[in-house]
């Protein structure tokens, strides 16, 4: 394992010198023979990398994490969670490392972070890899989820190793170089909360205030304004996930951050026929993490993260629960307001329509598209078309025309605006059936089917000649989809 200065790059090991109760020192796994299968080079120029050093001997070696930044202390992190609703007190990475935190040219504070990068003491019996598609997975769906103005972890780079990953059969192994504003989780603050430490409590807090939550700093009660900072920011990302029919597929506490970012994509997807019991995760048997559920899934971690808060909001328990009660009962309303909001912009509706007629409108709708198992994605995005009169595109998609037209003659009625609907309905997401194509062709070592899902979905709300196929609903014959961790 060597150590080098990374070109144009200074390194900061914050998290593991105020955390160090939290942070492993460890190393990742010598990748045999690494070789770039996909390089985000706008994210490395906002990082003040060059994209022909990455490409390099050395740059492959720093994104796999065989060449340590100087001023950087990689490290394991510590967390527990609730997974599936049941509590496991000590998680942590178990194949990842946080490399440390870079500074942008442009005055951000970011963590990278390894995914696949080799076992750690967390492993807890797994081995801690990565194969190469479960991280195109990430990389594809995260860089998506940016490009449509959802907060969320960004992929830097996927990096085949050169590794034979055995899972139900032997796949090539690779490992994700990740961006975020930090890796904090409701799971960090479960784990300080576990070990009684009441100081390292206070000084996660504190940390978490200072990388994401200044204005809390400055609040009477610092706590209890970090808490609903986290509550306000968690209401605003779920309903931006289910505005754009996004199933993150595993909310456990320790993948659901403070930073209101969305973060690890193992089994997750987007809808193609609306229907809020959708569930595509192959282990989410029960289906708690279906797509209608997200939202009290979300309000449920941030119960959890409230309680391991308790002895810093007050030293009176009843006192500091009925604080953390009050201010987890805003996450309905900011909840509904920031769905409502949303709604009204995908439905085009000036600012004056009536709130109940618009909520009816709403209501209706959905009841219709579950009903006629029709395409989400392509509905809202005809909906343009039928705001400046081609209906055609909707009504090609229901079955139930009747219902339909008295819908359309009630929402057109309202004037929506369809070049306001065009911006916010996208075009194109990442299509379940088209993801799958671009991995098996990327494990396969084709790479083109990938490179061409992202030029479609990174530019989301631009129609373009060529991508017709990318706009497009599944095949008929694409059939039930499944999606797995890749652990």
């Amino acid at each position: 394992m060597s150590v080098a200065p990374v070109p144009t790059l200074d390194f900061e090991d914050r998290f593991a010198r105020e955390l160090g109760e939290m942070a492993l020192p460890w190393q990742a796994e010598p990748a045999p023979d690494p070789r770039l299968l996909a390089l985000n080079e706008p994210l490395a120029a906002e990082l003040g990398l060059a994209a022909d050093w990455l490409r390099g001997p050395d740059g492959l070696r720093f994104l796999v994490g065989n060449l340590v930044p100087s001023g950087a202390t990689p490290v394991a992190q510590a967390y527990s969670g609730h997974q599936f609703g049941g509590f496991t007190p000590r998680l942590g990475d178990g194949r990842a490392l946080l490399l440390g935190e870079v500074v942008t040219p442009g005055g951000r504070r970011l963590d990278l972070h390894l995914k696949g990068s080799g076992r750690t003491p967390f492993a807890r019996g797994g081995d801690g890899l990565a194969a190469v598609g479960p991280m195109l997975r990430e990389y594809v769906i995260s860089e998506a989820m940016h490009a449509l103005g959802i907060p969320t972890t960004r992929s830097l780079a996927v990096v085949a190793t050169g590794r034979p990953v055995y899972r139900e059969t032997v796949v090539p192994g690779a490992v994700l170089a990740r961006v975020a504003s930090s890796h904090l989780r409701v799971g960090s603050f479960q784990y300080a909360a576990a070990t009684g430490d009441l100081d390292l409590l206070r000084r996660l807090a504190d940390h978490a205030i200072s990388r994401h939550h200044p204005g809390a700093a400055e609040a009477p009660h610092r706590y209890l304004a970090l808490f609903e900072a986290v509550v306000s920011a968690q209401a605003s990302l779920v309903a931006r996930w289910m505005l754009v029919g996004f199933v993150h597929g595993v909310m456990n506490t320790d993948n659901m951050t403070i930073s209101g970012e969305t973060i690890d994509y193992g089994p997750c997807a987007f809808l193609d026929v609306f229907d809020p019991a959708t569930v595509f995760s192959s282990i989410d048997a029960g289906g708690r993490y279906a797509y209608g559920n997200q939202p009290v899934v979300a309000e449920w971690n941030l119960a959890r993260l409230a309680e391991a808060l308790l002895p810093l909001l007050a030293e009176d328990q009843e006192q500091a629960i009925a604080l953390a009660v009050e201010a987890l009962g805003r996450f309905r309303e900011q909840y509904s307001a920031a769905w409502t909001a949303g709604m009204r912009a995908k439905l085009g509706l000036p600012s004056d329509a009536e709130a109940a007629e618009a909520a009816a409108l709403v209501d209706d709708l959905l009841v219709m598209l579950q009903a006629n198992h029709v395409d989400y994605t392509s509905f809202f995005r005809g909906l343009g078309s039928a705001a400046r009169g081609e209906p055609e595109p909707v009504r090609g998609l229901v079955l139930d025309l009747a219902s339909l037209d008295d819908w359309l003659g009630r929402w057109l009625a309202l004037a929506p605006d369809g070049q306001a609907m065009d911006r916010v309905n996208p075009a194109y997401i990442p299509r379940n059936h088209l993801v799958e194509e671009a991995l098996t062709a990327g494990v396969a070592g084709e790479l083109g089917p990938l490179h061409r899902l992202l030029e479609a979905v990174t530019v989301p709300f631009d129609e373009r000649p060529g991508l017709e196929r990318y706009a497009a609903p599944a095949p008929e014959d694409f059939g039930s989809y499944v999606t797995f961790c890749g652990t």
